[in-house]
């Protein structure tokens, strides 16, 4: 059925693995958008200092919580990359290899780096005796930059992570593991992410519909690809047995 891949000597991935894959990218997509659809969404009042810290210190459990389930999505996305690579280099193992590693920096690295951000939002306001020479107004206010900063974070992750989307879209669309339709879905997904983190940057004032783009585009690309790996696994079973394995 693919007779230079036999050449090459790669075994193409099971169809349970690739299930693995649905399953822990559904999780991911759960853990992140809890935290950011949620946590933060609820809690960050833009342009509000005091209005900010006041939902941060009455609810430090969700913002604890918010913190924990993103690094949690975090790790398991480092596994998904790795995965990924696994599932796609049979169909150009240097592409594949460009595209986990995009994934890597992306939320592994940058996303969770930029948690401290988050974190160090809430310490400001926690009453820590080296911070006494602040007033409360200042604090509320460091609080507030530093919430502003994990955004800005989360928009270079996402500049990272729409280039992922994109290669992965063109890996699946050459493997023919996956219905080429999920292929154009992830691209869509792509576009999306770049346009937020570049509009962001390049024409402030347009947070709210960009932010809505990248929303939608995810939802069509990343969610559909994550449900049909769930479920279908494969279009076909595409498991090779190698040929003249080294020992």
């Amino acid at each position: 059925m693919y007779p230079t891949l036999k050449k090459q000597g790669f075994s193409l991935m099971h169809r349970r693995s690739v299930r693995l894959i649905g399953l822990l990218y559904l999780l991911v997509i759960i853990g992140a958008g809890f935290s950011q659809g949620y946590v933060r969404a609820n809690l960050l009042v833009p342009g509000d200092a005091m209005a900010t810290a006041t939902n941060i210190l009455e609810n430090e459990g969700l913002f604890r919580m918010g913190l924990v389930t993103d690094l949690i999505a975090f790790i398991l996305d480092a596994v998904i990359a790795v995965l990924f690579y696994q599932m796609l280099k049979p169909f150009g193992k240097t592409l594949a290899m460009v595209s986990s590693a995009l994934r890597l920096l992306a939320h592994p690295a940058i996303g969770s780096l930029n948690l401290l951000n988050h974190y160090m939002a809430f310490h400001v306001l926690s009453g820590a005796d080296f911070l006494t020479s602040f007033d409360a107004a200042q604090l509320e206010s460091l609080s507030l930059l530093l919430m502003d900063a994990h955004r800005y974070g989360y928009l270079i992750a996402g500049g990272f992570f729409g280039v992922h989307c994109f290669l992965l879209g063109l890996l699946l669309y050459k493997s023919n593991m996956i219905p080429k339709f999920f292929s154009w879905l992830m691209i869509v997904a792509a576009i999306g992410y770049e346009m937020e983190t570049f509009g962001n940057f390049l024409y402030p004032g347009n947070e709210v519909w960009l932010a809505w783009v990248v929303g939608l585009s995810a939802a069509l690309g990343e969610v559909e690809l994550t449900l049909y790996m769930l479920i279908k696994g494969v279009k076909k079973t595409c498991h090779l047995e190698l040929e003249n394995q080294p020992a």
